[in-house]
Order: structure tokens, then sequence, then C-alpha cells
């Protein structure tokens, strides 16, 4: 590794390696994965991941799935989970003989393999790879990335002038693409020639540097942005403008990330801690090599290079005997295919008759098992129903027991003091040979101002709420837990900032409505997966309720015996809440609630 190649990990150079002109023609509709891409909320993001059964789909569309979760794992530094799947999608596109989709495979591997040290073979077969291909098509997007990574090369040799004249073709590029964002990525990128190729124009970097920060606010290009503050801040400091410098370092730090967060932190915490170091400011250098160990620790390069090698190896082996079973496959297939297409006739309509034979029959047992299922479910509410009431009039009965012996024991035997008291101050009150007269007084009112004390404890104490002893969101996992079966039904639910206990009748009452929810996905969703989520937050508690059944028309609630949507609503609206439906036929349900506590 050349020196520049060494340095050039503290300027964290911007690839502009995004999935311009991705274009999967889908039988499965993606929209709704895509959409939820572009969220931080990792959780629905899994959950979306999840509700596509690749096993029951096209194998352009598993392919198309597997790119998707490859560049989602990449944007959350798992590459090798990333690696792992792109290959595999790749070899899918490349079977199914998809020349473009092969490239965008190639494009998203170069970037996967560029956050990765001692992978720089696999990394060149990849780019000769796509040179080809891009040679081959006149594909500007393949071209921009072998531009980029032939100006990367010149760098790496210290060819300023060569780095440079392919970053611009890459300029030219994006203009006529109208990819304005791009365009400020390169221009960073040539004020990071200018900085570290000998001779240095620490001038020429900073106003390359900067004139790409207005095109990357213009649009939100927040992860480009911090790598560029970076960069300033490394053209300060080898211009010893050391103030400078560090308030740039700190709005690297200051913008939120995306993607690659540990890792460009680590790059941000290591320049930072540097800079602290030479200007013997030792106080903050121990901070920022205490935040650089945090972020170490949650990165393990080692493990993911030994994984990718692994499955490159894999890959590279399955290859082989793909092909040669592809040459022996077609050896075959003249010979057999009278036998088969003879033998596809003759069972074809045997299991024809068959399957139009028990088709009805199968039908109405799997109506009847599921007519089974739901009265379990229902009867295990019911039970669960009944465990609760139990449970909160045992909890009722001992709070009485409880509070009859405060009352006895505690505050009784300081009343009966005080009525002594009274006694012998109303039998002594004109006898002026009683000389503590007033000092009695004073002990009667100290007992008085006791009992009134006792009085509020127990009265706060009676108003802290039990709910069968268990609190709602345990007692909701429990009802979860009792009602999940196996792979037909899974209900997930999750917390969060419920530490404390709420009032005994609003649990009771909250408790109830998502119990009813649930017992109406069970009867009506067909839902598989069921996600359950509170929230607790700034006196709002957030209840929302996520299925992926068969959906409705939300604009028109279903008419049902017992509490039915429109009752739930009612109880919400007495609970000066809100209550919100979105629902779709065919892509599930999602109910939100909030109310004030």
């Amino acid at each position: 590794m050349t020196k520049t190649k060494r340095k050039i990990v503290q300027y964290l150079l911007p690839v502009s390696l995004f999935l311009t002109g991705f274009s999967f023609s889908q039988d499965v509709d993606f929209g709704k994965l895509l959409k939820t891409l572009k969220s931080a909320n990792y959780s629905k993001i899994n959950l979306e991941f999840k509700k596509i059964d690749t096993s029951k789909i096209s194998l352009y569309d598993k392919a198309t799935w597997l790119y998707y979760f490859a560049d989602y794992q990449s944007d959350l530094d798992n590459h090798h989970i990333a690696y792992e799947a792109i290959i595999k999608a790749k070899k899918i596109f490349s079977s199914l003989k998809k020349e473009s989709d092969v490239a965008d495979c190639n494009i998203l591997l170069i970037s996967i393999l560029s956050h990765q040290n001692n992978l720089e073979k696999s990394y060149q077969e990849i780019v000769k790879e796509l040179t080809t291909y891009a040679k081959k098509q006149n594909d500007s997007t393949a071209l921009r990335t072998i531009y980029h990574r032939l100006a990367v090369q010149h760098l790496n040799l210290d060819n300023a002038s060569e780095s440079i004249r392919y970053f611009r073709k890459n300029i030219q590029i994006a203009i006529r693409q109208k990819d304005c964002v791009r365009v400020g990525h390169n221009y960073t990128n040539i004020g990071i020639v200018h900085q570290t190729v000998d001779p240095k124009n620490l001038d020429s970097a900073l106003y390359y540097t900067k004139k790409a920060v207005p095109i990357l606010k213009k649009y939100n290009d927040y992860q480009s942005l911090a790598y560029n503050y970076n960069n300033q801040a490394q053209q300060y400091k080898s211009l010893e403008k050391y103030e400078l410098a560090i308030q740039y370092y700190k709005k690297a730090d200051s913008v939120p990330l995306q993607y690659n967060r540990a890792k460009s932190k680590k790059i941000f915490y290591e320049n930072i801690s540097d800079l602290y170091k030479k200007i013997k400011d030792y106080k903050n250098t121990s901070f920022y090599l205490d935040k650089l160990n945090k972020i170490k620790d949650s990165i393990n390069d080692t493990k993911q290079n030994t994984a990718i090698a692994g499955v490159k190896e894999k890959y590279d082996n399955e290859k082989l005997r793909a092909d040669n079973l592809e040459i022996d496959a077609k050896r075959r297939k003249n010979r057999n295919f009278m036998v088969g297409a003879f033998l596809l006739l003759l069972f074809g309509g045997v299991t024809a008759f068959l399957i139009n034979k028990n088709a009805k029959r199968k039908q109405r047992i799997a109506e009847q098992e599921r007519e089974i299922e739901i009265q379990k479910t229902e009867k295990l509410l019911k039970e669960q129903e009944l465990a609760a009431i139990d449970a909160m009039i045992a909890g009722q009965e001992k709070e009485r027991q409880r509070l009859a012996n405060d009352l006895h024991d505690n505050l009784g035997s300081t009343l009966a003091t005080v009525k002594l008291h009274f006694q012998h101050l109303k039998n002594n009150r004109n006898n002026p040979e009683i000389e503590n007269l007033e000092e009695l007084y004073t002990n009667t009112n100290e007992l008085l101002d006791e009992a009134y004390q006792k009085v509020r404890t127990i009265a706060h104490e009676k108003n802290s709420g039990v709910m069968a002893n268990q609190g709602l969101l345990p007692a909701i996992k429990n009802l979860a837990k009792k009602i999940s079966n196996g792979n037909n039904l899974q209900i997930e639910v999750q917390g969060y900032g419920l530490e404390e206990r709420l009032d005994n009748t609003l649990e009771i009452s909250i408790f109830r409505m998502i119990q009813e929810l649930v017992t109406n996905i069970i009867k009506h969703a067909q839902a598989s997966e069921v996600h359950i989520s509170l929230t607790n937050h700034e006196s709002l508690l957030n209840i929302i309720i996520e299925d992926n059944g068969k959906g409705f028309d939300a604009k028109i609630l279903p008419k049902k015996d017992g509490m039915g949507l429109a009752t739930i609503e009612k109880r919400v609206e007495h609970l000066e809440g809100s209550f919100e439906i979105d629902s779709t036929a065919g892509k599930g349900t999602n109910i939100i609630i909030n109310i004030p506590i």
C-alpha cells in the first residue's frame, strides 16, 4: 500500500455508486419495501422483508429481493452479509441472462468491497468485468463507476493530473444525467487530490471542497456533507489553523449519518484525537480516544473479510460445478426429452384428475381446521380474561386487608393516644397546679399532624393502582404468548417508557381494548403476523397494532356483535384520545391509538 493510500482513509473519499438506473421489471410489488427502506425504522424494514415469501415468487423477483437486502445490510455496515446476498443475486441474474442487472450487482459489489482491506484481487476482478460490460453497452452508470475507480488508482500512484482528469469525466457524466449531488461528490474528490498528492495545493483543496458544500446542503446529502466537513478540517490542520480544524471536525461529527455510521465515526474520532494530541490538549484527547475505542469494539473488519472470502470461494466452486453440470445436462437433454414428455402426459392427466377430486374436500378440511383454531383462541382469550379478573379481585382484597391493618395498627394507636391527651386536658383544664399543660397541648398537636400524614400516606398508596399484580405491558405480553401458535400466528409486543405503572382503571381499559382488537384480527383478518407497540412519551400513550392480514375498507367499519371497532373508538374518545385506522384490502391493517395519561 502506498503512502497516499495509507493516508486516504483520513479524508473519507465519497464513492458515487448509488442505484442510478436500476430498473427491475417486477411481478412482486416492491413499492412498499422501497418506501420503508427510505426511513430509519429498522423494525418496519425487517418486517417488510419478511412479508415477501421468497420461496413462492419467481426466480427473477427472488434475485431482486436479494439485491435490496444486500443494499440494506451494506448500509448497516454488515458487509459480509451484504456480500453473500449480492453474490446470490448476481448468480441468479447471470443464469437468467440479465446483463444489465448483473452490472448493477457488480456496482454494489464494488461499493461493498471498497469498505474492506486485503480484498484487492476480488475488487479488481469485479472492476474488469464491469469495464467489459460498460464498453459493450455504453452504460453511463457503469462508466461512471469505472472512471471513479481509475481516478482512485491514479491518486494512489500520486498522479494528480490523471486522477483529476477522471474525476472531471465523472462530473460531465453527472451533468448529462442531471445528477447534481454526484457533481458535489466529485468536487470533494478533486479537493482530496490537491490535499494529498505532492506538491500539495491546500488553497485549491479548500476551494473545491467548499464548492461542494452548497450542493450537498441543497439536496440534503448529509452523509457526504459530514465527509466534506472532515476533509476541510484536515486541510485547515495542514495549514496549522487548529481552531478552525477542530470546529470542522465537530461539525462533521454533528451531522446525522444514515449509512456506514460506525466506520465514519471511527475516522472522525481518530482525526479529532490526533489534533487534540498535537495541540497538547490531553483531556480532550483522552475523551475522543475513549469514544474511538467504543466505536472500534462495534466493528470487526477481520471477521467480515474472512466471511466474504469464504463466500467468494464457495461461489467460485459452485460456478465451476454448475458449468460442468450444464455441459452434462445438455448431453442428456435430447435423450430424455421424449421419455419425459410421455411420462408428463401420462401422469399429468392422473394428477389433474386427483387434484380436481380432492380440492373441495381439502378446502372443507382447511375451513374446519381454521374454525377450530379460532374457537381455541377465543377460549384462551376468555380464560385469560377470567384469570386477569380473579387476580385483580385477589389484589383488591389483599389491598383492603393491608389498608385495614394500617388503619388499625398504625393510625388507630395514634388516634387512641390523641384521645387520652384530650381526656387529660379536659379533666385538668382548670387545675392551676398542672405545670406541663402547655407541653401537653404541643404533644397533642404533633400527634394530630402525625395522624394527618399517615392518612395522606395510606391514601397515596391506595391510589397507586394494581392490575392483576403484574401491570399493563406484562399482561399484554402474556396474552400474546398464549395466543401465538407456531407458524399460524405470531404476535410481537414492544413497549417503551412504561417502567412506571398507570392508573389501575386506565390499564384495565387499555388491556380490554387491545384484547378485543387481537380477537378481531384472529376472527376476521386471516393474519400470520401481528405487531403491538406501546410507547409512553411526554404524557401521551401511543398504541400501534399492525397485522399482515387481508385488510378491509377503513371508511366502512365492520358491523359485528360485541365490542366492534366503532365501540372501541367511542371508548378512546371517552378517554380524550384519538383512534385511527389505516387499512387496504389485501395489504393488512394498522390501528393507531393515542391516549393522554
